[in-house]
């Protein structure tokens, strides 16, 4: 009998990021608050439909949170939020109106209408 041993693959990160996405990650790194290590993605409850989506600096990591290595800094997504994300892109994007991280998550099953927050 022969042991054999096996390489996983990698996964796939839950989260793609856009590279205008990632280049504002870049731009919140230089301008973050002492002690930030990176930037995080959650999901609280809040809003019409239940869920929204928030991005804010982290001071420390969380051992289950899920890190994405980005060129400008480390993206993290919180680990009770990853179920509604996993396939998810994220962008950047901005107009002469407005800019703002924007989601095209696959696991949305409805939004409000102000589009602040969904349901899965």
């Amino acid at each position: 009998m022969t042991t054999e041993t096996k390489t996983r693959r990698p996964l796939p990160a839950a989260v793609t990021l856009t590279p205008s996405a990632e280049a504002r990650i870049a731009e919140l790194m230089k301008s973050a608050p002492e002690g930030a290590i990176g930037v995080k993605l959650s999901t609280p409850r809040r809003g019409c439909s239940g869920l929204a989506y928030s991005v804010d600096y982290v001071n420390e990591a969380s051992a289950f949170d899920e890190r994405i290595e980005t060129p400008g800094g480390t993206f993290f997504i919180d680990c009770g939020s990853v179920l509604y994300l996993v396939g998810s892109v994220m962008d950047w994007q901005e107009d002469d109106f407005t800019a703002g991280f924007v989601f095209n998550n696959p696991n949305a099953t409805g939004s409000c209408g102000c589009g602040e927050s969904f349901t899965v």
